[in-house]
């Protein structure tokens, strides 16, 4: 098990293998993001997108999958998140992309109202699979003390 204590800032990390389908991407914005250029790849051919698209919400999902999977790998046990800041979407995610996360940590601290519990803010950069940033924020996260006080 992973505790506040035993992260440290400036650590770096590279996890992640999401390959984006084109049936989920539809899917997903059928039910949550229903706009054009992400349904048609006629609609998304008359926009900037060029050709049919990935909702950010359903990128920003596919990367909480990719956390999730790595958390559980490497013993880090969450206890949930108060919220992200500076949520960036850089650059379409299309059908047929691999993303993958990279993730440096950017503070470590002990909560001054729950002692048994610590917070840890990183930036966290989503990446296709030729290595461009598509997404980027800063999620907080709680984690367990090793000793509470």
């Amino acid at each position: 098990m992973i505790w506040l204590e035993d992260i440290e800032v400036g650590a770096t990390e590279r996890f992640g293998h999401y390959v984006v389908e084109r049936d989920e991407v539809i899917a997903f914005a059928r039910r949550y993001d229903p706009q054009p250029f992400h349904l048609s790849d006629e609609a998304a051919a008359e926009t900037h997108f060029g050709r049919l698209s990935a909702s950010g919400w359903h990128t920003a999902s596919m990367t909480m999958a990719m956390i999730v999977a790595h958390y559980r790998d490497i013993g880090f046990q969450s206890l949930g998140s108060p919220g992200v800041d500076e949520l960036r979407w850089l650059k379409p995610v299309y059908p047929g992309d691999t993303l993958s996360c990279e993730t440096e940590v950017v503070e470590a601290r002990r909560s001054a109202s729950r002692p048994e519990m610590g917070l840890v803010t990183s930036l966290l950069t989503v990446r296709n699979q030729d290595g461009a940033a598509v997404m980027r924020f800063r999620p907080t996260v709680m984690i367990r003390t090793r000793t509470p006080g």
